[in-house]
């Protein structure tokens, strides 16, 4: 095997949103990026060119977090990749993006769409880290992805908050089962965000924009590129000695003098 020089990320649900920020963050700090997609291979393959621009390698693999029996394949698939295009079989940040969202009122509820949230947001996480955990380098990083929904309640989030809160405790068992590779694993809490998640609901809604920005320390409704960016710092080689965590990433939602 030929000695790899950059580091290389996979990053579920990559084609848009937190995750493109994510890749093009860690494309900018000299990682090999490759991502995933569900259904936007079109979008995900135009994020591959902007990393290839910056000089990194970069791929993409198709990937469906609901279909929990497809992980198999897919692991067999990411494998190839890796062996193809960078003559390895390891790899060294995981970073557990892949999501959905809507606002569900708890009246409306149904049996099939709890399954496919916990599928997509918690089972799909457990399975995927369990399989990869293997390949992933000593001083490797693994990052989940949460919600402040898991702190305070939000209105329409029964649904998503609690398997939000499932991968929060995840993550500290995770990081202990990690810890004699050296590797790290952390778990990312945002607030509102202003992408196109949940039907775009803080873009689409200048009153509930300007609302969550009253309530918020900074003054702001986050973005993209600030999830995205803490991503990048929190795979440095600086940021080793910090695992288990839970990073509130809100600009300081709900708090009170």
């Amino acid at each position: 095997m030929k000695t790899q020089t950059n580091k290389i990320a996979l990053i579920t649900g990559g084609s848009r949103g937190l995750g493109k920020s994510m890749a093009l963050h860690l494309g900018r700090s000299s990682t090999d990026v490759i991502i995933t997609y569900q259904t936007q291979k079109k979008a995900a393959e135009a994020v591959v060119g902007e990393l290839e621009s910056l000089g990194v390698k970069a791929a993409v693999l198709q990937y469906d977090a609901n279909d929990v029996e497809s992980i198999s394949k897919f692991v067999k698939s990411f494998k190839s990749l890796l062996l193809e295009k960078w003559n390895t079989y390891h790899f060294d940040f995981l970073i557990n993006n892949a999501g959905m969202g809507a606002s569900i009122p708890f009246e409306d509820a149904t049996e099939e769409l709890f399954d496919r949230y916990m599928n997509v947001h918690f089972k799909s996480v457990y399975f995927l880290s369990k399989q990869l955990l293997p390949m992933i380098n000593k001083n490797g990083r693994v990052l989940n992805i949460s919600s402040t929904s898991t702190q305070f309640c939000v209105n329409g989030y029964s649904m998503y908050a609690p398997m939000k809160g499932a991968i929060e405790v995840f993550t500290r068992y995770l990081a202990v089962l990690a810890a004699p590779n050296s590797i790290t694993v952390n778990v990312i809490a945002p607030g509102a965000v202003e992408t196109d998640f949940n039907n775009a609901k803080f873009r689409n809604n200048p009153e509930l924009k300007a609302s969550v920005a009253g309530k918020t320390a900074l003054g702001r409704v986050g973005e993209a590129d600030d999830i995205g960016g803490l991503v990048a710092v929190l795979c440095d080689e600086r940021s080793g000695w910090v695992t288990g965590q839970r990073i509130d990433t809100s600009g300081g939602i709900n708090l009170s003098l």
